[in-house]
């Protein structure tokens, strides 16, 4: 399954963020699939008895992860980091636990998620990055 989603194999904030940047989300997208994330996490923490007492704590705010509601030096990888974050708890704690037809589910929950991200970038596009020559950096 290494690949369906943007934690899985060996991820860290800088692949989340590029998984980001080929679908061309704003922030405004990104947040929203993290959002969608964030939510069917929760629920299924919150459903399940062994990971509500062991992750239940975690999800006692609406911002999850060591860098919610700041990015002071993450320079624009804050919703990056939060899903790399909580797709942490999703592959240790939650994927273990699916059967076949729960991560089919999940796949096909997952492509409306990015129907809906990518919507919301159709309304709130990413900005052009700068030209800054022969070696962009983004």
């Amino acid at each position: 399954m290494s690949g369906h989603f943007p934690f899985s194999g060996k991820a860290n904030r800088v692949s989340v963020f590029a998984f980001f940047e080929a679908h061309d989300w704003s922030l405004e997208a990104q947040e929203k699939y993290f959002e969608e994330w964030y939510r069917w996490t929760k629920d299924y923490v919150m459903n399940d008895a062994d990971l509500k007492a062991a992750k239940g704590v975690l999800f006692s705010s609406d911002h999850f992860g060591t860098h919610a509601d700041h990015d002071f030096h993450l320079h624009g990888y804050a919703v990056a980091t939060r899903m790399l974050d909580l797709g942490e708890t999703i592959k240790g704690s939650i994927l273990p636990k699916l059967d076949h037809d729960m991560l089919h589910a999940l796949e096909h929950d997952h492509e409306e998620w990015i129907a809906a991200a990518n919507a919301v970038a159709a309304n709130h596009p990413r900005p052009e990055a700068p030209e800054i020559g022969r070696y962009r950096h983004v």
